[in-house]
């Protein structure tokens, strides 16, 4: 009978949690005790047979079996506290009975001499708040190439791009304002590594008078031929993400696009052969400052679905300074981390 009235008392006190109205509560055959300054158990029956055998109940013994400490300034005993509405279930067997309320459970065990009462919760994981304002770093890796007169290079050309290699490298530091409900506006500075690595070893791309040339070396075995800039970029996007417009989470798509600049920090051409018949690897560096392009602009576009991003670039301007090397616009496409 113990584990029936802990139940009900229990169910009481989250009665009281709810601020429900005490008149709404308390019925015709309902029994009300006051204790402390302000405090009430609500004890509802339904029978007069259940209200005889209330009397012999010990509800003393009850509240000292359950070891709870009652706060002497309020004289109020809290038994669990609770914040919004939650879901009561009651499981009952021969020994034991069970009460859960949320992710707590009130467990009385009378299977022995003695009634053991316990009380669990599990973790719950806190409900993520979409915050109006963050910053954060993401990582972009992806592979370079560029379009001439709209098309990649024949692999003909000189200068045509090795994908694997021609590596598209950036750390950017982000600060994202939320605008609306999935929709936010991105602002990024950063450091973006372009290297274009050419598909023929046998060519080095050279600086003659200030000027870019693919100089054939049929003189030594050639291994790696490249040409890389880095970039101070700052660039903005407007990103909307459609799980959060559904209360979906990252369960939804993601699309973002905007424009970027940059200013060139550096830039040189590289490359590595074997002079022939046999020896080791040797390296030619040279800047290549004077024909690469000092600025860079663009569109940026981004897709995204769960925690994958993809991200492609398109430089509105050529790589090379007009009438210093071919008409050629960086393109990229890679993954955002």
């Amino acid at each position: 009978m113990k584990k029936y009235l802990l139940a009900i008392l229990l169910l009481a006190l989250i009665q009281m949690a709810f601020g429900q109205d005490q008149g709404n509560q308390t019925k015709q055959d309902s029994v009300i005790v006051d204790f402390g300054r302000s405090g009430k158990i609500v004890i509802l029956v339904d029978n007069q047979a259940d209200f005889e055998r209330l009397k012999t109940l010990d509800v003393n013994q009850i509240i000292r079996e359950l070891n709870l400490e009652m706060d002497e300034k309020t004289g109020k005993l809290h038994v669990v506290e609770l914040k919004g509405k939650e879901i009561v279930t009651v499981r009952e067997d021969a020994q034991e009975t069970e009460v859960s309320v949320g992710r707590f459970r009130v467990i009385v065990d009378e299977g022995g001499d003695k009634t053991h009462v316990r009380v669990e919760s599990k973790d719950r994981k806190p409900k993520k708040v979409d915050p109006g304002f963050r910053t954060y770093f993401n990582f972009d890796l992806g592979i370079n190439n560029y379009l001439e007169d709209g098309n990649f290079p024949s692999g003909a050309s000189p200068y045509s791009v090795k994908g694997w290699g021609s590596w598209n490298v950036g750390l950017n530091w982000m600060a994202s304002q939320r605008v609306a409900k999935g929709a936010y506006w991105d602002f990024g500075l950063g450091v973006q590594w372009y290297n274009f690595k050419f598909e023929d070893t046998r060519f080095q791309a050279v600086n003659q008078d200030g000027n870019v040339a693919w100089v054939l070396r049929d003189d030594v075995a050639g291994f790696k031929s490249k040409v890389s800039a880095s970039y101070l970029t700052a660039q903005t996007l407007f990103r909307l993400d459609f799980g959060k417009m559904n209360d979906a989470g990252r369960n939804g798509l993601r699309v973002a696009a905007g424009p970027y600049a940059g200013y060139r920090l550096g830039g040189r051409s590289k490359y590595v052969y074997r002079d022939l018949p046999t020896s080791g690897r040797r390296r030619e560096k040279e800047s290549a400052g004077s024909y690469l392009n000092n600025l860079r602009y663009g569109v940026r576009g981004e897709v995204g679905f769960r925690s994958v991003t993809f991200f492609t670039t398109y430089d509105l301007n050529e790589l090379f300074l007009p009438g210093q090397g071919p008409s050629l616009n960086p393109i990229s496409f890679g993954l955002v981390f």
